[in-house]
């Protein structure tokens, strides 16, 4: 009679631990059923992956190229400028820890001016000073650039200053 009812009891307790998950289960998802439409596809598991930093991913510094030209702008800004201004087609501006290659545009001003569509980096320079601009957020990166002979009242090493000496030119 004790396995009787040692056997009645294992039953039971069976069948209620068998069945209190899958009620538990059934009631809440009925719940998630009404918060939100069962999808075809099981949801991902969401798992938060820390990486290691990837160096060769870091932002990229490049070198101040030989040569260059320091241009000190108001608001204590300033870049490195490589190249003749007066000659080349191309000129190298090393602002924010990146060259730029910017090659020369004409204009109807006289100004000198360095662009680069694809980067959006834009120089102008005019006698008296140069700008550096961004055309993809608008915006002038620094003002009033001046090399260290333009500071003492020497004009900008530009093509525009020697069209001024020689209009014959």
């Amino acid at each position: 009679m004790n396995k009787l009812l040692i056997a009645a009891l294992v039953g039971a307790l069976s069948t209620t631990m068998l069945a209190a998950p899958s009620a538990f289960a059934q009631a809440s998802s009925t719940t998630a059923t009404k918060a939100k439409p069962k999808s075809k596809r099981p949801a991902p598991a969401r798992r938060l992956i820390k990486r290691k930093p990837n160096p060769s991913k870091e932002a990229k510094v490049d070198p101040i190229l030989d040569g260059s030209v320091k241009w000190s702008c108001a608001d204590g800004e300033s870049f490195m400028l490589k190249g003749d201004m007066k000659r080349d087609q191309i000129v190298t501006v090393h602002w924010a820890e990146k060259n730029y290659n910017l090659p020369r545009e004409s204009t109807t001003t006289g100004a000198d001016r360095f662009h680069d569509a694809a980067s959006g980096m834009d120089l102008v320079v005019i006698p008296s000073k140069a700008m550096l601009f961004s055309d993809k957020d608008s915006s002038r990166l620094a003002d009033e650039c001046k090399t260290a002979e333009m500071t003492q009242g020497a004009p900008a090493p530009t093509q525009s200053n020697e069209l001024i000496k020689n209009p014959n030119n």
